[in-house]
């Protein structure tokens, strides 16, 4: 088992984070596996030296020990658009100019039945599907993939992966992943962000891949992105680990621990006198 932990370093680790690294930690441990360590920094305009300098102290003090060295995504950005331009060249991606706003207001009267939201937000409403594509990928252009073109490439109706956790709605074991409900509940996903060169979600298919990574443990909150990494998992040829999604850890009102919201930082705890045995108790793995 290789599983991997790959917070960004865009402020400091909280309840939550804590949760997810040592869970997927002690997995790989268990198992005999590795536990490898990953920094999300595609996006420069948040990241910060001082964040992630604090992931590892605050790792290590958790008795969180990591494998093998330290990924770090702003090292691979030549990878990613190396695979965006082999998805261009397939047909698969395309350029989108549109801002939320323009998205938004494409999006205001969408067909009776069809939801609204998506993974991303605001479901595409396919406004720039249609345009012109240039064959060359364009610097600074944010591009989408087309999931329908997605499905029709793989000669797919269906794909599937194996869900160990539980995602939102108590889904578990098998989970199927349908052209058709992909069309309908996602829509034409960004891949390349402008100011990034890439997206999340195609940075963590290809690092996943890169690291071999094998059991992939994360919130429930991205139980829904699943379906879009498995679909690209399948285009460019990677294996597609086992997933765990798990429970999210909650302030006393019931809200999500969230950085913007400026959830209690771990390095405080451990200021206020808290031990690394005290942490695992309030999140619930120990008794």
């Amino acid at each position: 088992m290789i599983t991997r932990f790959a917070p960004s370093p865009t402020g400091p680790l909280h309840l939550g984070h804590a949760y997810s690294a040592i869970l997927a930690h002690d997995l790989a441990r268990a198992s005999g596996g590795q536990f490898l360590l990953r920094i999300e920094d595609i996006d420069q305009t948040r990241a910060r030296g001082q964040w992630e300098d604090q992931i590892y102290e605050d790792l290590e003090w958790l008795g969180v020990r990591w494998d093998g060295p330290v990924v770090r995504q702003s090292e691979r950005v030549t990878t990613y658009r190396g695979v965006l331009s082999q998805l261009l060249a397939k047909g698969l991606i395309y350029p989108c100019d549109c801002s939320r706003k323009d998205i938004a207001a494409a999006a205001s009267a969408p067909q009776e039945g069809a939801p609204l939201l998506g993974p991303d937000g605001v479901i595409y409403p396919g406004t720039c599907a249609t345009k012109p594509v240039d064959p060359e990928l364009e610097p600074n252009q944010a591009y989408r993939l087309r999931i329908a073109a997605a499905f029709e490439y793989l000669g797919k109706e269906k794909l599937e992966f194996v869900e160990t956790g539980q995602g939102p709605n108590g889904h578990t074991g098998p989970v199927s992943i349908t052209k058709a409900d992909m069309i309908r509940s996602v829509g034409d996903v960004v891949l390349a962000r402008r100011d990034m060169g890439t997206s999340y979600h195609l940075s963590v298919v290809l690092d996943d891949a890169a690291q071999e990574i094998t059991h992939v443990t994360r919130g429930a909150d991205l139980f829904d992105a699943t379906q879009i990494h498995v679909l690209l998992q399948h285009v460019m040829g990677v294996p597609t680990p086992i997933y765990h999604h798990h429970k999210l850890i909650r302030d006393e009102q019931g809200k999500r621990l969230a950085k913007r919201d400026d959830a209690r930082a771990i390095s405080k705890f451990r200021d206020d006198g808290y031990s690394p045995k005290d942490i695992r108790k309030r999140v619930g793995l120990m008794s």
